[in-house]
């Protein structure tokens, strides 16, 4: 019998060949196509699971944000940024398109811009939290030259 962390890790390979294979809207369709192919698995063992492969749920369904992300400039989907605001001394607002704020916030979390001190992402708006007033400037102006 399987121990739990050879099953994990073959539901996690079968969740990375769906994706792989065609588009899935919801985590109760990956949970559905495991058990057809005899695999258990429960909402919650697909949302960590997802979580932990770097998957999101992008604009056309879920999809794998590079796991092993350098920490390159270029790698920020500045494409899908909207507006860059600030509130206050040490908050960002981030407008992105719709669906896109989780996966734009998961690669700023993944960068190592070091006045990043963390994120919060909806659909479209994402915050940004820096140390202070004088990385908030930096930040916005790495961001904001990016997008020219």
């Amino acid at each position: 019998m399987p121990t739990a962390p050879e099953n994990r890790e073959k539901r996690r390979q079968v969740i990375l060949e769906i994706i792989a294979h065609q588009p899935i809207a919801r985590q109760s369709e990956f949970v559905t196509l495991l058990h057809a192919q005899g695999i258990e698995a429960t909402q919650s063992s697909v949302s960590r699971d997802l979580r932990e492969l770097g998957i999101t749920k992008l604009d056309d369904g879920y999809g794998q944000i590079h796991a092993a992300m350098d920490s390159a400039d270029h790698d920020i989907p500045v494409d899908l940024v909207r507006s860059i605001d600030t509130a206050g001394d040490h908050l960002t607002v981030i407008k992105t398109a719709i669906g896109a704020a989780t996966r734009v916030a998961l690669v700023l979390d993944r960068s190592d811009w070091s006045e990043i001190v963390g994120t919060v992402s909806g659909d479209d708006t994402i915050f940004v939290a820096t140390a202070s007033g004088r990385d908030q400037r930096k930040f916005v102006g790495r961001l904001t030259n990016l997008r020219h």
